[in-house]
């Protein structure tokens, strides 16, 4: 089926290839992965994704044949790093929606829109509810900590990147405060790399937490950065990893397990402190 002919007939999609994580994620949770026939190889969440569909993408790159072989009569990506992906599949005559929502609010719109997408809106409602609550309940613990951290939140390390927009809400929702807000709310990438090293230095984090997509978090190397040595949480060797599939993907696992993950650190931080 073509994308035209998707919107034509007005079906719902029965053959969906989920170019990133979230999306399979959603589904999985609403019963509805039966649905999808692609997942991205940076897949993850639930572990058994991985063993029951085959892996037809990355984030920048698709193997658009085997995905087109798979017949989809929809592909969901996520942001303008897959405009090529989406060029490709549109130009085949795939239906596309790449979502590009940057905060928490926008990840439970995007559950909401997901489950109406597939005719499980009150499944959807019910599991977005579901993570907002969670959230809130984060966040009333957080105003019971003595202290807040300041926080730095480094997405890449060459060059340094600083937190998108739904990790620096997570970070305040968690008890912290990203010390980079400004740039979090800017729209793209480029927008968020710290060209002055600096800079970081000057907002003294007394939390620096590291989740480099793709490779793991090198505190060391963090702590040798020239003249970073009396950062307060270089000297006091506060600097930890979270994982990026619990927090770099714009989905439930950034408001469960990545949200969980830095209130631990925080709270922990300001326990030692209070």
């Amino acid at each position: 089926m073509s994308g035209a002919d998707f919107q034509d007939s007005g079906a719902r999609p029965e053959r969906i290839v989920c170019l990133t994580e979230e999306p399979t994620e959603v589904l999985y949770a609403l019963g509805e992965e039966r649905r999808i026939v692609g997942i991205s190889g940076f897949t993850v969440r639930p572990p058994r994704a991985r063993q029951d569909k085959p892996r037809v993408s990355a984030f920048t790159s698709a193997k658009v044949d085997q995905i087109l072989a798979l017949r989809p009569d929809l592909a969901i990506g996520f942001s303008d790093m897959q405009a090529d992906i989406a060029q490709a599949l549109i130009r085949a005559g795939v239906e596309v929606w790449i979502a590009n929502h940057r905060s928490v609010a926008g990840i439970l719109g995007y559950v909401r829109r997901l489950g109406a997408l597939v005719g499980a809106s009150a499944r959807a409602e019910a599991y977005a509810a579901q993570l907002e609550a969670r959230v809130e309940a984060v966040r009333a613990a957080a105003r019971r900590l003595p202290r807040r951290p300041r926080v730095y939140f480094e997405e890449w390390d060459e060059p340094q990147i600083s937190a998108i927009r739904w990790v620096s809400e997570l970070v305040g929702i968690a008890g912290g405060d990203d010390i980079f807000p400004e740039r979090a709310a800017a729209p793209l990438g480029r927008d968020r790399i710290i060209a002055d090293p600096g800079e970081v230095i000057a907002r003294r984090p007394d939390l620096i937490v590291g989740s480099w997509c793709g490779k793991k978090f090198r505190p060391e190397k963090v702590a040798a950065r020239p003249g970073w040595q009396d950062v307060p949480a270089v000297r006091d060797r506060e600097l930890h990893e979270i994982k990026s599939p619990l927090i770099l993907q714009p989905g439930p696992a950034a408001l469960t397990d990545g949200l969980d993950a830095l209130h631990a650190l925080i709270a922990r931080w300001a326990a030692a402190r209070g």
